[in-house]
């Protein structure tokens, strides 16, 4: 039996659509249907409905019925291949989704590791919030991401990878009080923050929303790489990891603010799907824990 029908076979089924898995396999979707149409004739039975238009392509009872088993073979086939120690041979693309975060620390250290121990694989790299992450996951345009998570689905795997505390800092050009401050104090300046659909920002409004006196002015960017800018020419206050400003407060170029309450600590995983059996993103996920824990206790 063609292993290759039966891997097309289970990401049609997961996909729901013929194009998705072509743009998964690498391939036109002429050569799935060929695939399907091949495995159907080879087993006897129809394994999809096919409808005309643009919705979800369905199984057929059969379909389901054999679904589990084609999962069962590739899965077992994929331990074979890590059992026999393969990883040097193992090639591919792996679609690498990451929080920029992990971007401004030890992710260089993790893209290296991996060329060494997988010099045959190609990354796509994609730099985005842990929503849009998330999102990529679910509809596997994503083989692996480093997020704040877990992902609460049933089908994506999570390890733990790192925690970095959140610290809020300034420019030393800011007119900040020299000592301790409250929530309410920081309202003079803009606030500025991750981009509104992430968790430190619905949790830094909510704490704001709740104060009495004038509103705060919110600054926020998906880009980290820009808070860190603005905070450091001085156009307001903001909440940074601690572990990518390490040198600026060393130097003074920003220093330190003690305020009654800081945001929770960003809480990273390196999630992935476990179906269907993608060996790449569970190799890499465990290597990005090994690299993650290094960084943290270096």
């Amino acid at each position: 039996m063609n292993f290759k029908r039966l891997e097309t076979f289970v990401w049609v089924a997961t996909l729901g659509s013929f194009r998705k898995a072509a743009e998964r396999q690498c391939t036109t979707q002429p050569a799935i249907s060929s695939r399907i149409a091949a495995l159907e004739e080879e087993l006897g039975a129809k394994l999809f409905v096919r409808e005309v238009g643009p919705g979800p392509v369905a199984l057929t009872a059969k379909g389901k019925e054999l679904l589990p088993y084609a999962e069962k073979i590739i899965f077992m086939s994929e331990q074979l291949r890590k059992r026999a120690n393969l990883s040097l041979s193992l090639g591919g693309l792996l679609r690498l989704g990451v929080s920029e975060t992990i971007v401004h620390t030890w992710l260089p250290d993790f893209l290296r590791c991996l060329h060494t121990d997988m010099p045959n694989l190609e990354v796509e790299l994609t730099v985005d919030v842990t929503s849009n992450l998330r999102t990529g996951l679910l509809e596997r345009s994503l083989d692996l991401a480093f997020l704040m998570g877990p992902v609460s689905d049933p089908s994506i795997a999570d390890l733990e990878l790192c925690t970095f505390p959140l610290v809020w800092v300034a420019s030393p050009g800011l007119d900040l009080p020299q000592r301790p401050v409250v929530l309410s104090e920081l309202t003079r300046w803009p606030i500025i923050t991750y981009a509104r659909s992430t968790k430190p920002f619905a949790e830094i409004s909510q704490q704001f929303r709740a104060l009495d006196g004038p509103p705060v002015r919110f600054f926020s960017s998906s880009s980290l790489a820009a808070c860190h800018r603005l905070t450091l020419d001085g156009v307001g206050v903001s909440t940074l990891p601690q572990v990518m400003i390490t040198a600026e407060l060393a130097a003074a170029t920003l220093k330190r603010v003690e305020v009654d309450w800081t945001p929770s600590a960003l809480v990273f995983t390196a999630s992935y799907p476990t179906v269907p059996c993608n060996p790449l993103a569970e190799l890499a996920a465990q290597m990005a824990v090994r690299v993650a824990t290094a960084a943290v206790t270096a």
